[in-house]
């Protein structure tokens, strides 16, 4: 393989794209991330864990086997580079298309052309598909075919998880390849290239800014590339050279260009339920810094803070239960006081809470016991209520011995009696068994007491 010499001789195809090699034409004069596209292996920064010596897609690429491919990463991570470099080095045509823009007319015009291309120049057509999660399923299965016959090698971008956004046939002719935010340290590599080129980047137009900012910048930027370089280039737009011909850009005027923080969240991806997951384990941990951090990401990503709540009001019941029965009490107030007031000072409850159910005792019976009671229930779903315990609201069900025998529990000491409430079939089977934390350590002791177990003041 070479990496050089790809113009074709003779091309069919007249006003067809030449393959790409990083930066495509008309490029230069675009924003800072297009024209800083890498144009070899050499200068694409991260994912080593996929393109390092020896790793997966590296052998894959030098044994000229490049199979259909998924990209999935964070945004700004390089999909689309890397998805011009595979096309580059691999002598293939590059089409490009975004599912969000393109329909199945766009897609069944490249297929075309690329049959042609295959039968005549005997040469491959890497269909890039950017956001490929926003083509339905119908749309997925045009491409089926073509990936299977080998018309096309297709390389997806998404961001959102391909299990859930990518038809399983789909799936599972292509290779998922996972791509990994960048570190602070690799950012810092892209933006002082950025700096330094004349040719495509800002070099030569006397942009200067102290290391320190430049780092700020590489980690306010949670691994986009795309943002740091648009954030570098706005940054150095808005500022006047000086009477040296300096353009000098200072931490607040790139806080300006950068925005807010960016909180990689999405309501309806894979981030909302992964950070949710994150609130949700930190505090059934007992851990309430990690909890308020996750919540906070939650509540400044834009979240719902009523769908937090409804977590926490579950949380109460599942993970704290018993052990504090204050809990879902708390998460219930916490709810209906988010609501009440609103965002922002929403946060206010739902930290509350937050912290409470954190470190309170914890307790999963109620889940546990339910579902052995359920498992029971499954297996003998038709046992007949026994008859000591019906209502017998007619003398018919009274002279068939409805109620007869039943004990009524007010009656005795301590107001407990003795009797079967279960089917016969479970008699004396056991679905709760108490915790050993907080409350629920009490009701345990007094439970154990009242069947002759223990003395409730052990």
């Amino acid at each position: 393989m070479t990496q050089t010499g790809f113009q074709d001789q003779g091309d069919l195809f007249e006003g067809e794209a030449r393959p790409a090699s990083g930066a495509a034409e008309g490029e230069l004069s675009g924003p800072l991330p297009a024209r800083m596209r890498p144009r070899s292996l050499e200068e694409y920064v991260g994912q080593e864990h996929l393109l390092g010596p020896g790793r997966v897609l590296r052998r894959l690429l030098e044994s000229d086997r490049l199979p259909s491919m998924i990209l999935w990463g964070p945004p700004g991570t390089g999909k689309t580079s890397l998805a011009r470099l595979l096309a580059h080095i691999s002598q293939g045509h590059f089409v490009a298309l975004s599912a969000v823009t393109a329909g199945v007319a766009d897609v069944r015009k490249v297929v075309g052309e690329a049959r042609e291309r295959q039968r005549l120049l005997r040469r491959r057509t890497l269909l890039f598909l950017d956001e490929i999660h926003r083509f339905n399923k119908a749309q997925q299965d045009v491409i089926l075919p073509h990936v299977e016959e080998g018309t096309i090698t297709l390389i997806g971008a998404t961001t959102e998880n391909p299990s859930f956004q990518v038809v399983p046939p789909l799936l599972s002719r292509c290779r998922v390849f996972t791509l990994k935010a960048l570190q602070p340290e690799q950012l810092l590599v892209l933006l002082q290239r950025a700096l330094e080129d004349p040719e495509r980047g800002l070099g030569g137009r006397g942009v200067e800014l102290e290391p320190q900012t430049l780092r700020a910048l590489a980690e306010a930027c949670s691994g986009d590339a795309r943002m740091a370089l648009n954030a570098l280039e706005e940054a150095a737009n808005s500022v006047s050279p000086d009477r040296d011909g300096v353009r000098r850009i200072t931490g607040e005027r790139l806080a300006e260009a950068l925005g807010r923080p960016n909180l990689r969240h999405d309501r309806a991806g894979e981030s909302h339920f992964d950070i949710a997951s994150a609130l949700i384990k930190s505090i059934r941990g007992t851990d309430p810094d990690a909890a308020l951090y996750w919540l906070a990401r939650l509540l400044e990503a834009g979240e719902d803070p009523l769908f937090v709540a409804r977590r926490l009001v579950i949380l109460a019941a599942e993970d704290v239960g018993l052990a504090d029965p204050h809990a879902l009490m708390l998460a219930v107030a916490a709810q209906q006081a988010a609501h009440f007031v609103g965002m922002p000072e929403g946060f206010y409850p739902l930290a509350e809470a937050t912290l409470y159910l954190a470190l309170a005792p914890k307790s999963n019976s109620v889940g546990t016991s339910y579902l052995k009671a359920v498992e029971a229930v499954r297996k003998a779903p038709g046992e007949p209520v026994p008859l000591h315990l019906r209502n017998a609201p007619t003398r018919l069900m009274q002279e068939l011995g409805y109620g007869k025998g039943y004990r009524y529990a007010h009656d005795y000491p301590q107001h407990y009696v003795e009797q079967v409430h279960l089917p016969e079939s479970l008699a004396g089977q056991r679905f709760y068994e108490p915790g050993s934390l907080g409350y629920e350590k009490r009701l345990g002791a007094w439970l154990a007491h009242l069947r002759g177990e223990a003395d409730p003041d052990a």
